[in-house]
């Protein structure tokens, strides 16, 4: 039972899921609609009512510093979440640029903001990914341990926050770099050969052939290594979620 008033603690308890739903780009994407938004995060704060304790008698000021914690606690959560996107779409800007294919962008529907299509793609991938391995429910077991690795009200500025932090966006690069190495070696040994050609045939104009060359080649690739990018995202949700947990913790 919790100590704060009824409606207080369900709105305490609100701001924690809230700011993850708000903040993942699973649901804060345009093609979710806001009520849904909302309707997640009212179903989950309801669930939490009867297990998660709420501090009460607290001042206002104390009830914004409680506020100020659950904040930052779900925008912890939601940095695994965007760390594992944000790599696939890092690789895929690599890509992108490799293939030469940079200059072409749309919209992503994800964040609104103008990517190229490989990125998009990857992005995509990734979000479908984390989806088909149940990364959504993994999520909000995540959510609800967090309530025991900091129970509201109970947070500080602590330095294993900066180690937390780090290791979540090192997620970025380690991964975004595996993802998008096999093009970025396969590229390579085609400029490779593309310069030993040019010293044995220096007639042979490859400023013609040299662009449809490594497109072909780079497109073959991504054909036969696109596979990758899901299994890589499905081995790495794991240890985000596992490092957003402890980054969690580390605010306490």
């Amino acid at each position: 039972m919790n100590e704060a008033v009824p409606l207080a603690a369900f709105g305490v308890l609100m701001v924690r899921p809230g700011v993850l739903i708000v903040a993942s780009p699973l649901f804060s994407g345009s093609f979710v609609p806001p009520p849904v938004r909302a309707g997640l995060t009212a179903v989950i704060g309801i669930i939490l009512v009867p297990l998660v304790q709420v501090p009460g008698n607290l001042s206002p000021l104390g009830t914004a510093v409680m506020i100020a914690g659950e904040m930052l606690a779900g925008l912890a959560l939601a940095l695994a979440v965007h760390a594992l996107i944000a790599a696939a779409e890092f690789a895929g800007h690599v890509v992108g640029f490799q293939l030469g294919l940079s200059y072409a962008s749309i919209v992503d529907p994800q964040s609104g903001v103008r990517n190229n299509m490989m990125s998009s793609l990857y992005g995509t991938l990734a979000t479908i990914a984390f989806f088909s391995i149940n990364g959504h429910l993994a999520l909000v077991r995540t959510l609800a341990a967090s309530y025991t690795a900091m129970p509201p009200g109970h947070w500080g500025v602590q330095e294993a926050m900066a180690g937390g932090i780090a290791r979540l966006l090192g997620t970025v690069f380690v991964l975004g770099t595996q993802l998008s190495m096999p093009i970025v070696i396969a590229l390579l040994l085609v400029e490779l050969v593309m310069g030993l050609v040019s010293r044995a045939a220096p007639a042979l104009n490859l400023m013609v052939i040299g662009f449809p060359l490594r497109l072909s080649v780079g497109l073959l690739t991504l054909a036969l290594g696109i596979h990758v990018v899901p299994e890589a995202v499905a081995r790495y949700a794991p240890s985000a979620l596992s490092s957003a947990l402890r980054l969690v913790g580390a605010i306490r």
